[in-house]
């Protein structure tokens, strides 16, 4: 069977179940740290898949990855997951948990770039921009980029607004060139 057919069925259920039970947002939290762990250190996977580790350490591993206050229910699914044998698909189940979710609290992501740090209330005023824009819930990022020399660009969904000085010096460039 496919991983991410795999992947997705366990998310699935374990959003079901996190939904049902109220704690969806907290097993959310656990997915997004677990999901960040692997990125964050390369050998996680590795380590886990190693089969001459015990299932009692490997669990120990997972439940560090997943945060230091990982939920009753996150527990359970690791549990399950060791039992099922399926710790190696566990970063790709993460990831679909993460994305189900999304979709089920239309949660978007955006980012804001700017050339130098911005005030709390002018990412809060570019987030609700984008809420009210989408509809949706928006998990904001911000980024400082001295390249952009000034303005700001700003990402979400498939939109990008670029109106940073550089994109308009490049675009006068390009005029300038024709």
């Amino acid at each position: 069977m496919d991983i991410g057919v795999i992947s997705v069925r366990y998310a699935r259920a374990l959003l079901k179940s996190a939904t049902e039970q109220k704690l969806d947002a907290a097993v959310y939290q656990d997915m997004q740290t677990l999901a960040e762990s692997y990125v964050r250190v390369p050998h996680l996977r590795t380590t886990i898949d190693n089969p001459m580790l015990a299932k009692e350490t490997k669990k120990e591993l997972m439940l560090t990855a997943c945060g230091n206050n990982a939920s009753a229910l996150t527990k359970r699914f690791i549990d399950l997951v060791l039992k099922e044998d399926r710790e190696s698909i566990l970063q790709f189940m993460a990831n679909s948990y993460i994305t189900l979710y999304r979709q089920q609290k239309n949660v978007i992501r955006g980012r804001l770039i700017t050339a130098t740090a911005v005030s709390a209330a002018t990412e809060q005023k570019m987030r609700q921009m984008v809420e009210s824009r989408t509809n949706g819930t928006v998990e904001f990022a911000t980024e400082v980029n001295p390249d952009i020399i000034g303005g700001f660009i700003l990402e979400y969904d498939t939109y990008r607004m670029d109106a940073s000085v550089k994109a308009k010096l490049n675009s006068i460039l390009t005029a300038l060139k024709k």
